[in-house]
């Protein structure tokens, strides 16, 4: 089910790859940690141990943009919901993304990974649309959203778990894909209820 949203993914990857090839070579042939200009080194052409490789920036980016966009959405569910079991989720999303958040962060600043710290376009866009919506109408629309990034989520968590280099990101990544599995389906189970109710 999750498999297609891969390519998205799989497409960041790869238009980072020709900027970081051009970069390895300028650097020194035979980089495995795809190093960026001015990396340090042990010696010319040989990268200092534990750099964080292209597919671990992409994923602590991604990672932290939708994390962040989860408590950001989340926090319209008081004003724009009316539905306890909506507003249960909603105050679990904050709680459980906000730490995760927190980790990340350390993780990143550790390795010197610049985080985002607004909404991208595709989030703000959606927070704007829930802003003007209240009730059932939001809570459909909410849950939708939080169907879809949670399975591109849960995607991009399996993708460092089986292709990241760094240990730290890999057990993050490995910590919170239970969580981020378990928001699935209950976001998944809450839409439905909402469905059979307006079915009814």
């Amino acid at each position: 089910m999750l498999r297609p949203l891969s390519l998205a993914f799989s497409s960041a990857l790869l238009l980072a790859a020709p900027a970081s090839a051009q970069q390895e070579k300028a650097v020194g042939q035979g980089n495995p940690a795809a190093m960026k200009a001015g990396s340090p080194e042990v010696k010319p052409g040989t990268p200092a141990p534990h750099l964080t490789n292209d597919a671990d920036r992409v994923f602590s980016r991604a990672a932290a943009a939708g994390g962040m966009a989860e408590v950001e959405l989340a926090k319209l569910v008081e004003k724009n919901s009316h539905n306890a079991d909506v507003e249960a989720f909603a105050k679990r999303i904050i709680e459980d993304h906000g730490k995760a958040n927190d980790k990340l962060t350390s993780i990143a600043e550790a390795r010197s990974i610049p985080l985002p710290q607004a909404l991208d376009q595709e989030h703000a866009a959606a927070r704007t649309k829930l802003e003007s919506m209240n009730d059932k109408e939001f809570d459909q629309a909410y849950l939708q959203g939080q169907v879809i990034d949670h399975q591109k989520t849960a995607q991009l968590f399996e993708y460092e778990i089986g292709s990241g280099e760094a240990a730290a990101l890999k057990v993050f990544a490995s910590d919170n894909l239970p969580t981020i599995l378990d928001h699935l389906r209950t976001a998944q189970d809450l839409q439905a209820k909402l469905t059979g109710k307006a079915g009814s």
